[in-house]
């Protein structure tokens, strides 16, 4: 059990509160007078602007905290082989999110965003004179499962390995934005953090690797020593990844309504069935997706989609050339995407896919990972 200590901005964001917020500025005006256009000499009135508020909700600011549990078994295949499956799990609770309480009544936000509202904005929100007031709540829940299977094997004298596989479900609501994902904005006042509640950034449902070094035995042992120097003692060694796809966030075109409808964070409606078609032009199908009404927030669930998955080859060869005790000559070859696999690329952190709905190409990837990459190397001790 880990508690986070409360600190930083979560105070520091009162700092810049009014008065502090409060400010005009003018360019290119007389020092004589500041409000004054040094080019025309014209005058500027000085608006009473409304301001924002960030604070913190101090009845509900319990400290954040993590409970991590994890259980597992080992067991022997024979002599060199050990096989663990484990159960590991998180439990997060009273996590941070910024909740705007100043809010308009929901049913004039269709109104207000189509410009057809008949009462200014800042005459309708709970705090007239006031836009945004956001309050710091630690109230948000998230949680981990996996089963965690690993497996270690020297096959031979020669030959060791070990494999790996995760089935995993990582569930929070962070929205991706905010300070490095802590004190996140939530995207629906109205509804709170259980809006932004889906997959993890991180979250992939299968990843598993395998990896090896293989000491290959061809004239390790020649009685030849130009033989056993030139052309044994060569060893081969290689990791192997793969994971299922990412999630992805799809949004929407602007909606913004002061600040209570957001931008891109605003998701789009589900209008239909959707299927992954896989292909570059289309990894899903857009038509599935259409723009919420004025005023409302879409309907798909945070991250509900999956981007490309990913599989991949690394491998490696080197040789030790030993003239002497003290001269030591050491060539490497390092093969990255072995075999120049195009892999996709598509997450939310990376971007990949084109996720805004109303884009030309929405729905199509638009970035992949590195073709394959050649390291050679050369290294001489004495």
């Amino acid at each position: 059990m880990m508690y986070e200590r409360i600190q930083g901005n979560d105070m520091y964001d009162a700092a810049t509160d009014v008065p502090f917020s409060d400010s005009v500025t003018f360019h290119n005006v007389l020092l004589a007078n500041p409000k004054t256009a040094s080019a025309t000499g014209v005058t500027y009135s000085v608006p009473i602007l409304p301001s924002s508020i960030t604070g913190l909700d101090s009845s509900n600011y319990a400290l954040p905290v993590s409970f991590q549990f994890s259980g597992g078994i080992q067991q022997a295949l024979g002599a060199k082989s050990v096989l663990s499956v484990s159960y590991v799990g998180t439990q997060n609770r009273h996590q941070n999110y910024y909740n705007n309480v100043n809010l308009v009544p929901y049913g004039d936000l269709p109104s207000l965003q189509a410009g057809t509202s008949s009462t200014p904005y800042n005459q309708l929100v709970t705090y007239p004179g006031f836009t945004d007031i956001k309050q710091a709540e630690n109230e948000a829940n998230g949680h981990y499962n996996s089963l965690q299977v690993d497996l270690h094997a020297n096959v031979r004298n020669d030959l060791t390995l070990q494999f790996g596989y995760t089935l995993s479900r990582s569930i929070d609501p962070t929205t991706g934005g905010g300070n490095d994902f802590d004190l996140d904005n939530g995207t629906n006042p109205y509804q709170g953090w259980l809006y932004d509640l889906g997959p993890s950034i991180f979250d992939r449902t299968n990843v598993g690797f395998l990896n090896f070094v293989y000491d290959i035995p061809l004239l390790r042992n020649s009685p030849s020593r130009g033989l056993k120097t030139g052309l044994g003692g060569w060893q081969l060694s290689a990791i192997i990844t793969a994971e299922s796809g990412a999630p992805l966030n799809l949004g929407v075109s602007s909606q913004n309504v002061s600040s209570i409808v957001p931008d891109s964070s605003n998701r789009p409606n589900v209008s239909g069935s959707i299927s992954y078609p896989h292909t570059v032009d289309e990894w899903f199908n857009p038509s599935a997706f259409s723009a919420p009404a004025a005023g409302k927030w879409g309907t798909l669930g945070h991250d509900a989609l999956r981007g490309p998955g990913r599989d991949n080859w690394d491998m490696s060869l080197f040789k030790n050339f030993k003239f002497s005790e003290r001269f030591n000559f050491s060539f490497r070859a390092d093969f990255f995407n072995l075999w120049n696999h195009t892999q996709f690329m598509g997450n939310v952190q990376q971007g990949g896919i084109s996720t805004s709905l109303g884009a030309g190409n929405f729905g199509a990837i638009t970035q992949a990972y590195d073709p394959r990459v050649i390291q050679l190397g050369l290294k001489l001790t004495f």
